[in-house]
């Protein structure tokens, strides 16, 4: 039997070299979780949360982006192709992790944790798109979840309280 989770930082995720890497490494962080793609009309705001990195990281914001290939075959590269774009086409400094999936009965088990701490629209489990955000405070516990379509910048207020 699996012993009940209670915040994000019992989880393990795998980084782009596919070392696991838990996240209990971040406790006393705020993170922004995200899915992302790079082939996505959303793709852009990788420059905006590169800006939110920039300016909160050194006051303890982490942000963890997820590249997901299960909306529209819009990630459809590996890990390493997808670091290099990220890197070249927006200055992306903050840890870009291993290619997973955020839907269905494979899904991450991080992302299913997240999706039960936060229902989308109409009280939904599912990830509806790319660039669905997770806002988690010191305490790992998982404070919103935004839309694609959120800005990142429109978030900063969100966060700074949370710092």
């Amino acid at each position: 039997m699996n012993e009940a989770i209670n915040n994000v930082y019992e989880h393990s995720v795998n980084d782009a070299q596919g070392n696991k890497v838990s996240l209990s490494q971040y406790q006393g962080k705020v993170l922004l979780i995200v899915n992302t793609a790079s082939q996505c009309g959303f793709t852009p705001q990788y420059k905006e949360l590169e800006a939110l990195h920039q300016t909160y990281h050194d006051k303890g914001l982490v942000i963890l982006a997820f590249p997901c290939n299960q909306f529209g075959g819009q990630e459809p590269a590996a890990d390493s192709d997808i670091q290099q774009f990220c890197e070249i086409n927006f200055g992306v400094s903050f840890p870009v992790m291993s290619k997973i999936l955020v839907n269905g009965p494979e899904a991450a088990p991080l992302f299913s944790y997240l999706k039960d701490q936060a229902r989308g629209v109409l009280n939904t489990r599912a990830i509806k798109w790319n660039f669905t955000k997770f806002l988690i405070n010191k305490q790992g516990q998982v404070i919103a979840r935004y839309a694609p379509k959120t800005k990142p910048t429109s978030m900063s207020n969100a966060i700074a309280a949370l710092l």
